[in-house]
């Protein structure tokens, strides 16, 4: 990418704040117009010593030119301060809406770690280079600039002198740069990377530390970080050198117009007035080139950074996401959204899906039709498809072909928001949602009163537990203050709350114990009555009693109807049945929905059977 490129990538940040950046850069510039009257007044001082005139005149221009000076310098100060903060502000709520609004695979291809990197890490490095680094850049070079005007007005043989150097400094600067940039770039994408697998190792910890892994991990992550120190290390010996290239410069140009000033004053050609001020403008110059040195690292790390946030613009969208569904009552439909009390509402018409281009499609010629009422359950071993299926469903992947409709409509014809309204969801890890237990319930209905919180909480057999906290339903939740089948409670709480037209659960139950699981079932048959259940279980419990059980494999349907009719006329089901350990499969079959075969569990290969 050329450095024009660049520079604009980076200035697409500070773009939004140009005036300000305009009022910042004024200042700036009445400041260095301060600094550069000094020595001036300086010569003015010492000519009026010479000439025994009145020193109030030029001491009191002094001390005016060094309070207006801090006054402005102040003001400029808070004025970049201000914008550097509104600059990350914009960016990081940019990227954060962006992850959200983006497809699912689009996202979940990225660890999450280098996601919370680039918002956090690389947004931080964006306050001065967006702001101060360009305002500090030009009134560098108008102070540089200046700063020789004014020499030349002094000693146009002591300007020559000192052009010589600055010129040095300035081949120097640019050979070195782009070698700084590089580095930069390469050290924030180690950063990146690092958190990534940092994020990842510390989700599976208790798999690190049982498996004894610690040390090991911890190496492979240091390793991304010993790449970072290492590229940045790089760059700090790269800025290092430019430093004391600018600092060698300007003192030795400072010892080349001491040595030429002090002849020329002996010869009569120049003032001792003179050449103090050119000294003082010589000195002078350190500013600017310091200045210059520091802004253009800044300016190197600050693109670096804006090429990566502004790689996460290539993240695909979905269409409609920025549109909350406020107006679907926080998800809860009536009849009137429906097209009538019979009939799919969701159907599958040939769809094939995978998850990328040149890779093998998940699901294969999908035909399924859900109904508006009853329970669907989706079995079949691990890579059939069944998860791919709910992707589908919820349009968290879009078909490669083939088309879904709800309602009769295509999903083309439908707001993202507009079909996930109708539907909630329990995920198979059941995340916990940062915040209070309160939080949790009401993520996908928030309008929700007190009443119905404990309704759901009650069905999920969680109440009394919530009851026994210290804050009730306002205790804060993480990931290690509850237990895998509280989380799935919550969840599921959360999704009956929502009173769906669809609900769609995925190992909804992998976790619970036989009483709880016997209470969700009941939860689940309740829903059924009143609208669509799909459920994904490798656990006959979930599915014995559903209204219809699909059988896939390898991404594709092979099988459809109850749990008698494919015991008869499926192997498949059947080496499921039997891989579960289940004994009797006739008494199952037979027993009527709400009865106690519902609760009967299976456990995994090798594990005791449990039962309710």
């Amino acid at each position: 990418m050329s450095v024009p490129e660049s520079v604009r990538i980076l200035w697409s940040f500070a773009r939004p704040h140009r005036r300000v950046l305009a009022l910042g850069l004024l200042l700036a510039l009445a400041g260095s117009a301060l600094g550069l009257a000094s020595p001036m007044v300086t010569k003015w001082v010492l000519d009026s010593l010479a000439g025994d005139a009145s020193l109030t005149g030029p001491v009191v221009t002094l001390l005016v030119l060094m309070v207006v000076g801090a006054v402005l310098g102040h003001r400029q100060w808070v004025i970049l301060g201000a914008v550097g903060e509104r600059v990350v502000l914009d960016a990081r709520e940019s990227m954060v809406r962006r992850f959200f609004r983006a497809t699912v695979p689009g996202v979940t291809a990225r660890p999450p770690g280098e996601l919370v990197s680039r918002a956090v890490s690389d947004t931080t490095l964006l306050h001065a280079s967006a702001s101060g680094a360009v305002v500090g850049l030009v009134n560098a070079v108008v102070m540089l600039v200046g700063t020789l005007a004014m020499m030349a007005v002094l000693d146009l043989v002591l300007l020559a002198t000192t052009v010589a150097s600055v010129i040095l400094v300035v081949v120097l600067f640019a050979t070195l740069m782009p070698a700084i940039a590089r580095a930069q770039e390469q050290a924030q994408e180690h950063v990146g990377r690092l958190g990534g697998r940092l994020e990842g190792a510390l989700r599976a910890v208790r798999t690190v530390k049982a498996s004894g892994a610690e040390e090991r991990q911890a190496d492979r992550i240091a390793q991304d970080a010993r790449s970072a120190a290492d590229h940045g290390l790089k760059a700090v010996r790269l800025e290092a050198a430019v430093w004391v290239i600018a600092w060698t410069g300007i003192e030795l140009a400072i010892i080349l117009v001491l040595g030429i000033g002090a002849w020329r004053v002996d010869a009569g050609t120049l003032e001792v007035s003179g050449l103090i001020a050119f000294l003082l403008y010589a000195f002078g110059l350190m500013g600017p080139v310091t200045e210059l040195s520091e802004h253009t690292s800044e300016l190197q790390s600050g693109i670096a950074a804006a090429k990566r946030i502004r790689a996460i613009e290539e993240l695909a969208t979905e269409e409609g996401s920025a549109s909350a569904a406020a107006g679907q009552g926080g998800g809860r439909t009536d009849g009137r959204a429906r097209t009538g009390a019979g009939g799919a509402v969701l159907e599958l018409r040939g769809v094939t899906a995978g998850y990328g281009p040149g890779r093998e499609p998940a699901v294969r010629g999908i035909d399924l039709a859900v109904p508006r009422r009853g329970h669907t359950a989706i079995v079949g071993p691990s890579g059939a498809g069944k998860t791919t299926l709910l992707s589908l469903v919820l349009r968290f992947l879009e078909p490669q072909e083939g088309e879904l409709a709800l309602d009769g409509r295509p999903y083309e014809e439908l707001r993202h928001p507009d079909i996930r309204a109708r539907m909630a969801y329990v995920e198979q890890d059941t995340p916990v949602v940062p915040g209070t237990i309160r939080d949790n319930l009401l993520f996908s209905r928030p309008d929700a009163g007190e009443e119905d919180l404990r309704r759901v909480l009650r069905d999920v057999r969680l109440a009394e537990k919530v009851d026994g906290l210290d804050d009730g339903l306002d205790t804060e939740l993480s990931s290690a203050a509850v237990s895998g089948g509280e989380r799935q409670r919550i969840a599921l709480a959360r999704a009956l709350l929502r009173e769906p037209d669809v609900l769609l659960l995925d190992e909804a139950t992998a976790q619970l114990d036989a009483l709880t699981e016997a209470a969700v079932h009941e939860c689940i048959r309740a829903r059924a009555r009143a609208g669509a259940v799909v459920t994904i279980a490798h656990r006959l419990s979930t599915v014995i009693d559903a209204d219809t059980i699909v059988v896939m494999e390898a991404g594709r349907i092979r099988a459809r109807g109850t749990h008698g009719e494919l015991l008869a006329a499926d192997a498949l089901y059947r080496d499921l049945v039997e891989a579960l350990r289940i004994a009797s499969a006739g008494s199952g079959a037979a027993a009527p929905a709400g009865h106690a075969a519902a609760p009967a569990t299976v456990a995994a290969p090798g594990a005791p059977q449990r039962t309710g």
